[in-house]
């Protein structure tokens, strides 16, 4: 229960639904420093797999473009897809960044980035991030 819980918190904090995932696997890794590797895991992986859906929801957005409802104007969409094919690569090193890092995975569908490329440096950053959390969660009960 405790990996399905934490995937959960991963995967909702890489969509635009709110989550505190950094806060959970630190409260995991202060308990269970046993399993620090599965931790590490299980929380990249849900936060990947968040950041996928997004890809996927910004592949199929556009086929939408001429409702009503849609909610994002032609003039934003070219301006995103300028912004994003100007450092598109570069930027999806930032998908760890909350508030920023979510928009991105959904641009880089929207621009038909290659799948494989963004997987992997989508995987990359939040693997990193998440390493850093556990990292320093070590740090800090070394000095306590």
């Amino acid at each position: 229960m405790t990996y399905f819980g934490l995937f959960f918190s991963a995967f909702s904090s890489a969509t635009l639904l709110p989550g505190s995932s950094e806060v959970v696997l630190s409260a995991l890794a202060i308990n269970n420093r046993e399993t620090l590797f599965q931790l590490w895991l299980v929380a990249t992986m849900g936060n990947v797999l968040g950041s996928c859906v997004n890809y996927w929801l910004g592949l199929k957005m556009m086929s939408y473009q001429h409702t009503s409802w849609f909610p994002i104007s032609p003039q934003q969409v070219m301006k995103a897809q300028q912004l994003f094919g100007r450092y598109g690569v570069w930027s999806l090193l930032l998908s760890w960044v909350p508030i920023v890092g979510d928009p991105l995975t959904l641009v880089a569908g929207l621009c038909k980035f290659r799948f494989w490329l963004f997987l992997l440096l989508v995987s990359m950053s939040k693997g990193a991030r998440y390493a850093f959390i556990i990292l320093g969660i070590m740090g800090i009960e070394r000095l306590i």
